[in-house]
């Protein structure tokens, strides 16, 4: 074995001990029922409703348990159901909010919605960028992969 795959083996390894971890910690916070029945209603159906947050938290993986672990948070800043599906805008609220994790944290809110086959697209407001220092925000934008959008009072 060389040294690539050691490396790669024990990322491997380390990857599914902490989603065995994040997994205990969420099933021990949550209500199961309440999960699945928030997983299962349509988002376009809890669209504008005290629901659509809590809906669209019960479909992300073990960024949740970051989420929920810290603190923090997500809020739907805006949203539009098109005939592609849903076209989402969020912010980071809490603890996350210029947390030093957050590339990864929005990262992982990403691809977890995005696998949703009810969301078209995520995108982020951009005045979640003035919550990090210059160090912190050039970094988002450059290593994130995640876009940023402004969403005004218009919008």
């Amino acid at each position: 074995m060389d040294a690539e795959d050691l490396v790669a083996m024990y990322a491997a390894q380390a990857k599914a001990s902490m989603e065995e971890e994040a997994n205990k910690r969420l099933e021990a916070s949550l209500d199961p029922e309440e999960e699945e029945r928030l997983r299962n209603l349509p988002l376009s159906d809890a669209a504008g409703t005290p629901h659509f947050v809590p809906a669209l938290l019960a479909r992300l993986g073990t960024v949740r348990a970051a989420l929920d672990g810290h603190g923090g948070g997500i809020k739907a800043t805006q949203y539009e159901v098109t005939s592609e599906g849903l076209d989402l805008v969020l912010d980071l609220t809490g603890a996350c909010v210029s947390c030093g994790a957050a590339p990864g944290t929005l990262q992982g809110i990403k691809a977890d919605l995005e696998a949703d086959p009810e969301v078209h697209r995520l995108r982020f407001d951009r005045v979640l960028l003035d919550s990090f220092d210059d160090l912190g925000r050039d970094f988002i934008l450059a290593h994130g992969n995640v876009e940023f959008v402004h969403v005004g009072a218009d919008a």
